[in-house]
C-alpha cells in the first residue's frame, strides 16, 4: 500500500480531544484520524449510492411485490417477537406532551 503525507492543521482543541481519544482507545493519533476519515468516506459512499438506487427505484413495482410480501408464508415457530417488543416499540414512537 502506498502510503502519502498530509499536513493537517486542527484546532486546538479538537487536536487535544483527538489526543484524548486516541490514548483511550490505546491507538495512536494517525490511526485515529485514518479511521475517522475511512468511516466518513464510507458514509458519503453509502448515502451517494442510495440515492443513486433510489433514482433507479420503481414505485408501482416495488408496491406490487410488497402487497405479495408473507403470502402464503405463515409465521413458523421462533418468528415471534421477543418479550416486551411491544411496549418498547410503543414508548420509542410516543412524542413528549408538549
Amino acid at each position: 500500500m502506498r502510503r502519502s503525507n498530509f499536513a493537517l492543521r486542527l484546532a486546538p482543541s479538537l487536536m487535544a480531544e483527538a489526543r484524548k481519544l486516541a490514548d483511550s482507545e490505546g491507538v495512536a493519533l494517525n490511526q485515529l484520524i485514518n479511521v475517522a476519515v475511512a468511516e466518513k468516506v464510507s458514509t458519503l459512499r453509502t448515502v451517494e449510492y442510495f440515492r443513486e438506487r433510489a433514482g433507479r427505484a420503481n414505485r408501482r413495482e416495488t408496491l406490487r411485490i410488497l402487497t405479495r410480501a408473507g403470502k402464503g408464508n405463515p409465521p413458523q415457530e421462533g418468528d415471534e417477537l421477543p418479550p416486551g417488543w411491544e411496549a418498547k416499540s410503543k414508548k420509542r414512537n410516543t412524542a413528549p406532551s408538549r
